[in-house]
């Protein structure tokens, strides 16, 4: 029995300890990335302005990821809108779809799902970039060449992910509106103009305005944890994997949690 006891005791506090120590690194984490977010807003407005790298990095993130976010998209209008006609219908409500579609797809679907593709792809791109960088001592030899690697490297990704993120956002609703107008046109008749004249009847600016912003913090957080992690990854190449795969775990998580937060803010200003 007093051995049991024992090794009960051992193992709680061999749990308690374990807890403690994911606890401590999640805070310094957390207080890491901040201070590096900090440091991006002190610098950005000063020179040098790297504006080529930016229009770069604007084109890679947004021009390379129209393919993946607008099949996804048009998917996701597709689906959603077969998946709940048959519901409508059986409340003899069909003629709500449109606005249905519309107002879930500009609210919450649109900007959280490019967000998700764009954190799996980019995210895990500019961190394996990064990463592979320092691994080579590139961002070193930028240093000692008198080149801010800070400014060329993390300044032009974050602000091009912040730019480019919401643009991504607007076109994959639009093409997400457009898979669901035609279920709507094949299987119940219902023409381009009144589908979309339905959607533009119900959604309202105050739908719109708050996707499209909390798509800049989307934006900025993916581009934010991608460079952290690759501005400040280790272990050598091993660290290049590590790298991606934490970038794309974190920022999806930081997606969800800026969009939780989003919500809250919205239905807190509806109220008042």
């Amino acid at each position: 029995m007093l051995r049991h006891a024992a090794t009960s005791t051992l193992l709680l506090f061999k749990n308690r300890l374990v807890v403690l120590r994911l606890l401590r690194q999640f805070f310094v984490t957390t207080g890491q990335i901040s201070q590096f977010a900090a440091r991006y807003w002190r610098e950005v407005w000063f020179p040098p302005y790297e504006f080529q790298e930016l229009l770069k990095q604007c084109f890679l993130i947004g021009n390379k990821s129209m393919a993946l976010v607008g099949t996804t998209g048009f998917i996701m209008g597709i689906v959603l809108t077969l998946q709940t006609r048959p519901t409508l219908i059986e409340f003899g409500a069909q003629s709500w779809m449109p606005a249905m579609v519309g107002i879930a797809i500009v609210r919450e679907i649109g900007p959280v799902l490019t967000a998700l593709i764009c954190a799996g792809k980019v995210g895990s791109g500019i961190g394996a970039e990064l990463a592979s960088m320092k691994v080579t001592e590139q961002i070193d030899a930028m240093e000692v060449s008198g080149t801010n690697p800070f400014k060329y490297l993390v300044i032009t990704r974050v602000t091009a992910t912040t730019i480019m993120i919401p643009v991504l956002v607007i076109m994959s609703d639009l093409i997400s509106l457009g898979g669901s107008a035609i279920v709507e046109n094949l299987k119940g008749g219902v023409s381009f103009t009144l589908y979309f004249s339905k959607v533009l009847e119900f959604l309202q600016f105050g739908d719109l305005l708050p996707s499209i912003i909390k798509s800049f913090f989307f934006g900025f957080a993916i581009g934010i944890i991608g460079c952290y992690k690759g501005y400040t990854s280790s272990r050598g190449t091993e660290g290049v994997g590590r790298t991606a795969n934490e970038a794309v775990v974190i920022a999806s998580l930081l997606v969800f949690v800026l969009d939780f937060i989003a919500v809250l803010v919205t239905d807190i200003f509806y109220e008042l």
